[in-house]
């Protein structure tokens, strides 16, 4: 039981430090994305961190996950929900984020 408890700690603990080095000028849809993807370097996770990546790139892995082109556990369910725009606008937001 106390393993689950230090558990449950360090992933709200995780959630909050990474929900809140996203900036208020994010555009909708981009905190979404801060529940798995750091958004600071010191945060040691298998989820790749998406600030300062190329918007490109980010676009094309949202487009590739919604397709179903690039398996995944979640990601195409979360693409689903997102319009070209949105996603195009999420990404050039991330790639201009630096640390």
């Amino acid at each position: 039981m106390q393993t689950v408890r230090v558990f449950a700690f360090a992933a709200a603990t995780l959630a909050a430090a990474t929900a809140s080095a996203w900036s208020a000028d994010a555009p909708p849809g981009a905190a979404s994305c801060s529940g798995c993807h750091s958004a600071t370097q010191g945060v040691t996770t298998p989820v790749p961190r998406l600030n300062g990546r190329d918007a490109a790139q980010i676009v094309t892995a949202m487009t590739e996950f919604r397709t179903g082109k690039r398996p995944t556990t979640i990601m195409d369910r979360i693409a689903k929900g997102f319009t070209d725009d949105e996603t195009k606008a999420i990404a050039t937001w991330l790639a201009a984020q630096k640390d």
